[in-house]
């Protein structure tokens, strides 16, 4: 991108005085964002625990273990071996918990 040295240059104080301002009207913008929300309609869509799911299918199709992965015993994620920090079998950690 070329610079045009030859135009005026604003000063610290006309900076600060610009950048107050836009705080400002950030701020108020902030503000007068609200949402209003329907009660009634995230109730509908609520799950609550205990609810009958009897009738509900899952569609996930579940893969073991592959060979060149492991589960972490403290996150009980399943990492690939390149991820293995420590241990061995059921006291394998990840990098991320370790």
């Amino acid at each position: 991108m070329a610079t045009d040295y030859d135009t005026p240059r604003k000063t610290d104080e006309e900076l600060h005085e610009e950048s107050l301002e836009e705080l400002k009207a950030k701020r108020v913008d902030a503000q007068s964002g609200q949402i209003d929300v329907d009660e009634a309609e995230a109730a509908e869509n609520l799950e609550l625990p205990g609810a009958d799911l009897s009738n509900e299918k899952l569609a996930v199709r579940v893969v073991p273990v592959q060979l060149d992965e492991f589960t972490c015993s403290r996150c009980f994620l399943i990492h690939h071996i390149t991820q293995l920090s420590k241990g061995e079998g059921a006291k394998a950690i990840c990098k991320e918990c370790a």
